[in-house]
C-alpha cells in the first residue's frame, strides 16, 4: 500500500514493539482513533539495539514485530526505520499527526519542530501503567532463575 493512497488525516507513531501487550495495543488504538490511518514506524533490530535496553534485544526480529503490528486492525502500513529517530521518514511520509509515548516530553523533539513545519501536531498519549516489556522480560528471567 502506498501512503499516498491512506486515508487522512494520517497518524504516525514509532517504536520497537518487541514483545505486544496490553499497553502497547492500548496506546495503538488511541493514536489511530486520532485519524483515518496510522502508520507504525518500527525501529530496525539494529535500531533497536542502539537504544540501550541489553544486547539480547530485540527478542523478536523486525519482520516478526512487523507482522504482528500489520495485524492489528488499528495499523494502516507498517514500516521501518534503520536510524535512531524517525526523523527523516516522517519528512517523507509527512503526517498529520504524530504521537508518542507519555514518556517524551514533545517540546525538545527534532520531530515536533519538523511536524509543525507544516502545520501538523506532535502529541504524547498517556502510558497504560503496569505494562512493559522490558519488565515483563525482567520478570520471566527471575521466574528461571528462582526456578532452576
Amino acid at each position: 500500500m502506498q501512503v499516498a493512497a491512506l486515508p487522512r488525516p494520517l497518524v504516525f507513531t514509532n517504536g520497537v514493539f518487541d514483545v505486544l501487550h496490553r499497553g502497547h495495543v492500548m496506546y495503538l488504538e488511541q493514536a489511530r482513533a486520532l485519524g483515518a490511518s496510522l502508520i507504525v514506524a518500527l525501529n530496525t533490530d539494529a535500531s533497536a539495539r542502539r537504544l540501550g535496553k541489553g544486547p539480547e534485544r530485540p527478542l523478536n526480529n523486525e519482520m516478526d514485530r512487523a507482522c504482528v503490528i500489520a495485524a492489528l486492525a488499528s495499523a494502516s502500513l507498517v514500516t521501518w526505520f534503520d536510524d535512531d529517530t524517525p526523523l527523516q521518514l516522517i519528512d517523507r511520509v509527512r503526517p498529520d499527526i504524530l504521537v508518542k509515548g507519555g514518556d517524551y516530553d514533545m517540546s525538545k523533539l527534532a520531530e515536533t519542530a519538523l511536524m509543525h513545519s507544516w502545520g501538523g501536531t506532535a502529541l504524547a498519549l498517556p502510558f497504560v501503567t503496569g505494562y512493559s516489556t522490558t519488565a515483563l522480560v525482567r520478570k520471566i528471567r527471575n521466574n528461571e532463575q528462582t526456578s532452576r
